[in-house]
């Protein structure tokens, strides 16, 4: 029964030395339990990565039934497909954020848990990471990147003050406005593709949108 399944804990190699994949294969090869939560450390991890983590668990007969990751964008990327995932935030506790402005005066990363409004701006000196919807009407804005884990489709301002390498993500990108640095683009018009986050940012002058995983 689910309610008694035993399960432990692994963890990726995240240092440049490791070939993580290879990592993975030979601490399954021993682990002895069929569920695992499994923590993805620092690694940036994309949906072609999280798939192939999928292949190699079900080789040996184990179900990931979470993904622990201290990088959002594997955050994303694990949400896209679908799978149960969780932000270890050690130094940074998550913000429930009920004013209307809530400007975040550090460097470090501000989180977000729930929907933004029609009205409502948040706002990051540091990267911006909201868990849930930016509804039309609402205003999200960071000095660095904008990841929404959830439906964008208010206004997004990355990079504010000016930084071109910023990147907006989110599981469905669809807002009515997007920014980054100081280059404006509307959203796209078509339907987006199901289960597939995607990512804007800047290339020869001008904001593109693509898959994320093609980072």
């Amino acid at each position: 029964m689910d309610s008694i399944k035993k399960k432990r804990i692994i963890e990726l190699e995240d240092n440049n030395y490791c070939d993580w994949k290879s990592s993975l294969n030979n601490k399954l090869k021993i682990n002895q339990s069929n569920y695992i939560e499994l923590n993805c450390k620092s690694l940036y991890l994309s949906c072609k990565d999280i798939s192939s983590i999928i292949k190699i668990s079900k080789r040996w007969n184990t179900e990931i039934i979470t993904f622990i990751s201290t990088c959002p964008e594997t955050i994303v990327s694990t949400r896209a497909l679908g799978y149960r995932s969780e932000i270890n935030v050690k130094t940074l506790s998550n913000n429930s954020i009920e004013k209307k402005h809530k400007i975040s005066s550090n460097s470090q990363p501000i989180f977000h848990n729930g929907t933004i409004r029609s009205g409502e701006l948040i706002e990051s000196h540091g990267d911006l990471l909201i868990l849930g919807d930016v509804n039309p009407g609402a205003l999200v804005r960071a000095t660095g990147n904008v990841m929404v884990f959830g439906r964008l489709l208010g206004i997004a301002h990355a990079g504010s003050q000016g930084d071109q390498n910023a990147k907006i993500s989110a599981l469905q990108l669809r807002p009515v406005q997007l920014r980054i640095a100081n280059k404006v683009a509307r959203g796209p018009e078509e339907k987006p593709q199901r289960g597939l986050a995607e990512q804007a940012k800047i290339e020869s002058e001008n904001i593109v949108i693509s898959l994320l995983e093609s980072l």
